[in-house]
């Protein structure tokens, strides 16, 4: 089963904004602010199961045992460069929440991700680390960078796209199944140059507005 790892966001808001993102002819700025939207919602998704504990206060009618967040927070990793158009739209959810960042290249020749800078907090281990990055396309890079999280320190981590190819998917069940995955859309494949159809191109030359 593809899904048994996937959870997809078909809330209607989601698949309409997610619709207007496909469009070849959504300019850069509606497509940055688009994903920004869907963001904050990945945001509440993905947060969903977070602990919480009770701490006493007082509100203007009577003092109260309410409900907070348990323990240490979120860290929030973007992948390089793309992945910093769902970040941006997270922290305005989750304005406490550590940021760090993992930048990764594929070598022309093999093929495979390398890496050129990582920076993250240190105390990962202690925190539920979210992985973002807007396509899930060979699942080769979100594969290379949550390993280097593990051996980082990093135990909890769930990772959030917008499209997610079945090629991806399955790169992903067979290195990381302990990972959930969260997206708006599972689409149908990956064509010869290794984009996600129908998908929505190139989601970094989208974002920043270059070729």
């Amino acid at each position: 089963m593809l899904n048994d790892l996937v959870t997809e966001i078909k809330h209607p808001l989601v698949q309409h904004k997610l619709t207007l993102m496909r469009s070849k002819d959504t300019p850069t700025d509606n497509f940055r602010r688009l994903l920004r939207e869907i963001s904050q919602m990945f945001a509440y998704e993905v947060t969903r199961d977070l602990p919480i504990e009770f701490t006493r206060i007082e509100t203007p009618i009577q003092e109260i045992d309410a409900p907070v967040i348990s323990g240490k927070k979120l860290c929030v990793i973007s992948v390089l460069r793309a992945g910093n158009g769902i970040l941006d739209g997270m922290l305005d959810l989750l304005p406490n929440a550590r940021v760090g960042h993992i930048g990764l290249y594929r070598d022309p020749e093999t093929l495979e991700p390398v890496e050129y800078y990582y920076k993250v907090p240190e105390d990962i281990s202690e925190r539920l680390v979210i992985v973002v990055d807007p396509m899930l396309a060979t699942g080769n890079s979100a594969a290379a960078a949550i390993e280097r999280l593990k051996r980082g320190g990093a135990k909890t981590i769930k990772f959030v796209c917008l499209l997610a190819a079945p090629e991806g998917i399955e790169v992903m069940r067979k290195a990381h199944p302990d990972v959930p995955i969260i997206t708006a859309s599972i689409d149908q494949r990956l064509n010869e140059h290794g984009y996600i159809v129908p998908g929505l191109g190139d989601a970094g030359d989208r974002i920043f507005g270059t070729k």
